[in-house]
């Protein structure tokens, strides 16, 4: 072993440690740790050190394009509503942890069997997000799981992860029998449900339950916000809770305003009816959620009256100083939506209900607006006389739910084409990459369409986890590159002798520690020569090593880059590098126990 795989081994050893310690942010140390092994190579000139083109070119990696234009095609799903579309009767509303798990874990287990798993990561992150608001389960309890299962059902079939079609490629390349869509299904079920089975019991123990250090609750500011149920829309005839309007944190329903009665106090029994005016008092992030709602429209018909596009609208907030002009008067007498070309849809006062509707609400100084309106009212407004503060509401676009139908038939389009093109992929080679192209048509059609705007686009894009991916595709290459993985891979099948069942378990093994350090499709094309020179000098089948390596190259849990869609929830999880270690380490030795002990069974040596 040369010194260059010594120096490699070193830096990915100081990068984990770092990781684990949290010395600085995810994306910083992995990028750092590739630059100093680049920094190594120009110095030395050695071509068993990545230089700055190997090095890079993970960050043009179609899998890494791939996940940051998944991001697009979420953001069109979420400015649509056919997020909730798709997911609310499928998830439903879990009120336990247990319960949202098993909501999530299921559906997320079985689609990810028969579509690529990092789309269906991608999909389901703003589902979470929704779940854990409405119940105030901690988000550390939910994105781990569901990521997890992602990657169990990827394993039950050839196209469920990149990962199966890399070795099958790789064994047609090297002559072999090909392998049937179902074959790993045998062993990759079983590991699927003993995953799903392990997290439900051990999860609940082994996962933090971190909680934001500012509670929602603790907002003061208590807007009084008016809605009105949607004539035809899915929310008539819908009990409260059913519709999930007593969920919402920090916001809770006043009245019902009904052919000119008031019906105060509502029970959570109490059946929505068209035209029903209902008033609530809560936090921002709520009434933000709440304007979202499928079938609820504002009851204000200023907003309609708007000149701004609805595609180009945001909320935002301002608080009224005492030299605005319509002090004194309502906001419909003073002409609010002609003067400021914003509707105002919320009033928040010394955190109380402020009775009555919006438009009869008489401005004092020191209210807190909520408006609908462009976003240029905040720069024309800053500076301004008539309001002590002004600003943007963070993702408060308005949803276009009349476009959620085009948003479903979009993300339809891309999964069947992504269908059509894998077949093509598993007999072309893991050289072609079926998923970025149908992918990258699906976020051209959404921006077409206008399921979300080209601004929206880029600004989804979350760009700390592209990095991480691309530094560790880097590191992957310095891994092989200087012949560390070979060397260590070597050295300990060498101490397993004859025994093909051992020497089984060490395949898995070593495939397992690789797909932590560097990537899934890294650790499967450098362990698959060894697993086959193996399977030959043994004089067995070659069938059981190739299980091995597909599974145990998908199976990465205990490391947030051991898998990519571990790193998609790295952040939003609020994970730190222990908590992949506590959870994925139990979970690598049960799926290594599953597939080495039934393989033999299935597949004869």
């Amino acid at each position: 072993m040369g010194w260059e795989a010594v120096l490699v081994m070193v830096v990915v050893v100081v990068m984990v440690i770092a990781l684990a310690m949290e010395w600085a942010a995810p994306d910083l140390l992995t990028l750092g740790c590739l630059l100093t092994l680049v920094s190594c190579q120009a110095v030395c000139g050695s071509s068993k050190l990545p230089d700055v083109n190997i090095a890079f070119r993970g960050f043009s990696s179609p899998s890494l394009i791939t996940v940051a234009v998944l991001f697009v095609i979420v953001t069109g799903l979420m400015q649509t509503g056919a997020m909730s579309l798709l997911t609310d009767r499928l998830v439903g509303r879990p009120r336990t942890v247990l319960s949202a798990q098993m909501r999530l874990l299921f559906p997320v287990t079985f689609l990810s069997a028969f579509l690529n798993n990092t789309p269906i990561v991608a999909m389901f992150m703003p589902v979470v997000d929704d779940i854990c608001k409405r119940t105030r389960i901690s988000p550390s309890k939910l994105y781990m799981p569901m990521a997890f299962a992602a990657t169990f059902g990827g394993a039950c079939t050839m196209i469920g992860t990149s990962t199966n079609l890399v070795v099958k490629g790789a064994m047609e390349k090297a002559g072999l029998p090909p392998m049937g869509f179902f074959d790993i299904t045998w062993i990759g079920l079983p590991c699927a449900v003993g995953g799903v089975i392990f997290i439900l019991l051990a999860s609940q123990k082994l996962l933090p339950d971190r909680k934001p250090a500012l509670s929602l609750s603790d907002d003061l500011r208590q807007y009084t916000v008016e809605m009105l149920v949607q004539a035809g829309g899915p929310l008539v005839n819908v009990s409260i809770r059913a519709a999930g309007l007593r969920s919402l944190p920090g916001l809770y329903l006043a009245e019902i305003e009904r052919d000119g009665e008031i019906l105060a106090a509502v029970g959570p029994s109490e059946h929505l009816q068209a035209n029903d005016r209902l008033v609530f008092v809560g936090i921002i992030e709520s009434v933000v959620d709440l304007r979202k709602t499928r079938g609820l429209i504002p009851a204000t018909d200023q907003v309609s009256k708007l000149s701004v596009p609805t595609s180009h609208r945001c909320l935002m907030e301002a608080v009224v100083s005492n030299r605005c002009p319509i002090i004194g008067q309502s906001i419909r007498d003073g002409h609010f939506r002609s003067r400021y070309n914003s509707a105002v849809i919320a009033v928040a006062r010394d955190g109380k209900h402020i009775p009555g509707k919006i438009g009869d609400i008489v401005l004092q100084p020191g209210d807190t607006l909520l408006l609908e309106g462009h976003p240029d009212f905040a720069e024309q407004q800053r500076n301004s006389s008539d309001f002590f503060l002004v600003s943007h509401v963070e993702n408060s676009t308005p949803i276009h739910h009349d476009r959620s139908w085009v948003a479903v038939a979009i993300l339809a389009g891309m999964i069947l084409l992504a269908s059509l093109l894998s077949h093509e992929a598993s007999s072309a080679g893991p050289a072609v990459d079926f998923l970025l192209p149908a992918a990258l048509i699906a976020a051209l059609a959404m921006i077409i369409t206008r399921c979300c705007t080209s601004t929206q686009a880029r600004e989804s894009i979350d760009w700390s986890v592209l990095i991480v991916i691309g530094a560790s595709l880097g590191i992957g290459e310095a891994i092989s590159l200087s012949g560390a993985a070979k060397y260590l891979s070597q050295q300990s099948v060498s101490l397993c002798g004859s025994n093909a069942w051992l020497q089984l378990a060490v395949i898995y093994f070593l495939t397992m520690v690789l797909t932590e350090l560097v990537t899934n499709n890294a650790a499967a094309v450098l362990m698959f020569p060894l697993a086959l020179e193996v399977s030959r000098t043994l004089g067995v089948s070659h069938v059981p090593f190739m299980i091995a390596i597909m599974v145990a190259a998908s199976m990465g849990f205990a490391t947030p880059f051991g898998y990519q869609t571990n790193l998609m929830v790295y952040g939003p999880g609020g994970y730190k590098f222990r908590d992949y270690l506590a959870v994925g380490i139990p979970l690598d030795l049960v799926m290594m126990a599953i597939t080495v002990s039934l393989t033999p069974f299935v597949f004869k040596f």
